[in-house]
């Protein structure tokens, strides 16, 4: 992404990502908080090239939480004006985002210190009371859970 954003600058990018709902034995999701926007959002990321979302999605995963998980469903495939993003650098991205499910299989819950600040367990009934990423609301509202 870096290269592809020295020579296209903050211009608007179609990305194809991942974006991962980890579940824990009490049914609660995991989120990230965000460093680019504090705010708590999905676990993911994009697809680099060559790359399956399968394999994307547990790459992510372990990346920002530290965990390794096991997909365990296929949720939704998911794109539109909602998935629109302006970062704070100024760098715009229209995702297409491959949603999946997934149950830890090993590892310590711990934020990368880059992209995320914080990482946590919330039950689905409380999404509405969270400071949500507009990415995150997004993708919430169009599985309506929100």
């Amino acid at each position: 992404m870096r290269r592809l954003r020295e020579r296209v600058g903050t211009d608007l990018l179609l990305v194809p990502a991942v974006s991962v709902l980890t579940r824990d034995d009490e049914g609660q999701l995991l989120l990230v908080r965000h460093a680019d926007s504090g705010k708590w959002g999905l676990v993911g990321g994009a697809i680099d090239i060559d790359e399956s979302p399968e394999d994307a999605a547990i790459r992510e995963t372990e990346e920002e939480t530290g965990l390794r998980v096991e997909l365990t469903s296929l949720i939704a495939a998911l794109g539109g004006p909602t998935l629109r993003v302006t970062y704070p650098n100024g760098d715009q991205a229209a995702y297409v985002s491959v949603v999946y499910e997934a149950r830890k299989v090993s590892g310590a819950e711990r934020p990368d210190g880059d992209e995320t600040l914080e990482v946590g367990w919330f039950a689905p009934e409380d999404l509405s009371t969270i400071d949500l990423g507009p990415f995150a609301r997004a993708t919430f509202e169009a599985l309506g859970w929100l």
